[in-house]
């Protein structure tokens, strides 16, 4: 009675189908096909928050320097001087991104290498 009990478990086995070697392995390639599509955009989506936020900054510097040269007559000698009355922090400082980190001299705001 037992064997054939197991016997019939073992056929009900034989018959269920399951995942070929070849299925699965189409499977995980579509799936790294659909990874890598996903990583180039968004390293997309960062490159155009980079131009964004240099263009801000750039924009930003350039109204606090207009608006410290109507209050005192005169260009501020750097960003720095800027901060607290016009800016909330020095767009020009080393704790700002290399890429949109923005330079003056001379009364001109020149853009970071992420604005171009």
């Amino acid at each position: 009675m037992l064997h054939t009990y197991l016997e019939a478990l073992r056929k009900e086995r034989k018959s269920d189908g399951g995942f070929t070697l070849i299925e699965l392995l189409i499977v995980i390639v579509i799936l790294g096909v659909l990874a890598g599509i996903v990583v180039f955009s968004v390293r997309g989506i960062t490159d155009r928050g980079d131009v964004a936020a240099c263009k801000t900054n750039q924009k930003t510097a350039e109204v606090a320097v207009e608006a410290y040269y109507a209050k005192n007559g005169a260009n501020p000698a750097t960003l720095a001087a800027l901060v607290p009355d016009f800016l909330k922090s020095d767009p020009s400082a080393a704790t700002v991104d290399a890429q949109q980190r923005v330079t003056y001299a001379a009364g001109v705001v020149t853009p970071g290498t992420a604005c171009d």
